[in-house]
C-alpha cells in the first residue's frame, strides 16, 4: 500500500510540475519578440504537453486522477454566451 501512494504521489507531484512549466512556457512564449525564441519555447511546450498527456494517460488508467464529471451543454451554452458578451 505504501509503494502505490508513493507512486501516486510522483504521478501527482509529476503532473504539478508540467503544468507549471506549461503557464511559464506560455508566458514566456507571449513575452518574447524574437521569433527564432518563440518558436523555440513553442517546440518546448508542445514537448511538455505531450509528456503530460503521457502521464495524465498513467495517472488515469491507475485511477490516481478521477477528473471532473463533464458539464452539461446548457452549462457550457451558458458560460459561452456570458463570454461572448463582453
Amino acid at each position: 500500500m505504501n509503494e502505490m501512494m508513493n507512486e501516486k504521489t510522483m504521478v501527482a507531484d509529476t503532473l504539478a510540475s508540467i503544468n507549471g512549466e506549461l503557464v511559464r512556457y506560455g508566458e514566456m512564449i507571449s513575452q518574447t519578440e524574437n521569433p527564432q525564441l518563440k518558436q523555440t519555447l513553442k517546440q518546448m511546450r508542445n514537448q511538455c504537453e505531450t509528456s503530460q498527456e503521457e502521464i495524465y494517460k498513467i495517472a488515469r488508467e491507475r485511477q490516481y486522477y478521477v477528473p471532473a464529471q463533464q458539464a452539461a451543454r446548457e452549462e457550457v451554452e451558458h458560460v459561452r454566451s456570458i463570454l461572448s458578451r463582453g
